[in-house]
């Protein structure tokens, strides 16, 4: 399926819902929609939702607010926790009316929305602060040995945040992760009111967008936004996992130069999509798949 398949599939009522690793052109296609069909594209990025950065995440710019309405886009203190969990009940309380273009790559939001999430009670502060300095200190193989069966043998083991996430739950409430999990409410969008859409981008094809969007991003102000987050800078944060962050704010502590920042960002943005694309391989086999061309633009 192309893109102009997608657009005159969408039509003016069913949601459209596009994922798609980073730089592939899945903000383009979105517009696209909204200003054929009408609709307001609604932010599925993690790292988007923060305001504290802008041209680091690659949130739309005025231009674009400008061509349809936007929400869910940078309205999130930097400094805020905010989780899958978060973002679900911001979505359910938008405003009715419009029909809704979700677009990201965050693969847990669309599970979220599309397969229910279990209604977890949120972690005390010293919870997190334990997990924190457990994580810290022993590593993430110590906090994964510490889950029940079931949730370690459900969960990504390769990803210390899962990990610390579950380790937490199983902490604050006395249950598994993977018990809560089992009790999952219905999903908000179920996949078949809604079209679903994946873009399919070959990493030959991205790569060489990754690197020319980063260095768009350093042309158009990310080492100032780097710089205005240098004095509360916590790496521990959400906001704080942005892709590029902790390289600009090590050049600008004097550890590494520039040009080893840049560097060090792009290969961590390839890595990043790399694993947005395994997601989306595993997850989203039933959606439409629309492989990247190269009349999109990065988003």
């Amino acid at each position: 399926m192309d893109k102009a398949a997608i657009i005159a599939q969408a039509g003016a009522e069913r949601p459209v819902l596009i994922a798609g690793p980073t730089a592939s052109g899945k903000s383009a296609l979105a517009l696209a929609i909204a200003e054929t069909a009408g609709g307001v594209i609604v932010n599925a990025d993690a790292l988007q939702v923060f305001g504290n950065w802008r041209v680091l995440t690659a949130r739309p710019d005025d231009g674009d607010l400008a061509r349809a309405p936007h929400a869910l886009y940078g309205h999130v203190p930097g400094d805020a926790p905010y989780s899958t969990g978060h973002w679900l009940r911001d979505v359910a309380g938008l405003p009715g009316g419009a029909r809704p273009i979700i677009v990201g790559g965050t693969g847990l939001y669309f599970a979220a929305l599309t397969e229910g999430l279990a209604e977890i009670p949120p972690t005390p502060s010293e919870v997190r602060a334990l997990a924190d300095a457990r994580l810290a200190q022993d590593g993430a193989p110590a906090l994964l040995a510490e889950l029940d069966a079931a949730t370690a043998a459900r969960i990504d083991r390769l990803n210390p945040a899962r990990i610390q996430r579950a380790w937490e739950v199983q902490q604050t409430t006395g249950r598994g992760l993977a018990a809560w999990q089992d009790e999952t409410p219905p999903p908000l969008m179920p996949p078949e009111t809604c079209l679903p859409v994946v873009i399919d981008a070959p990493p030959e094809w991205l790569s060489p967008r990754i690197e020319r969007r980063f260095d768009m991003m350093l042309d158009q102000g990310a080492l100032n936004e780097a710089r205005a987050n240098l004095p509360g800078w916590d790496a521990r944060r959400p906001a704080s996992r942005a892709i590029g962050a902790p390289e600009l704010i090590a050049h600008l502590r004097g550890d590494i130069t520039l040009d080893e920042a840049r560097s060090r960002a792009i290969v961590a943005t390839r890595q990043y999509a790399k694993r947005q694309r395994t997601w989306f391989r595993k997850r989203m086999r039933a959606w439409h798949h629309i492989v990247a061309g190269a009349d999109t633009t990065p988003g």
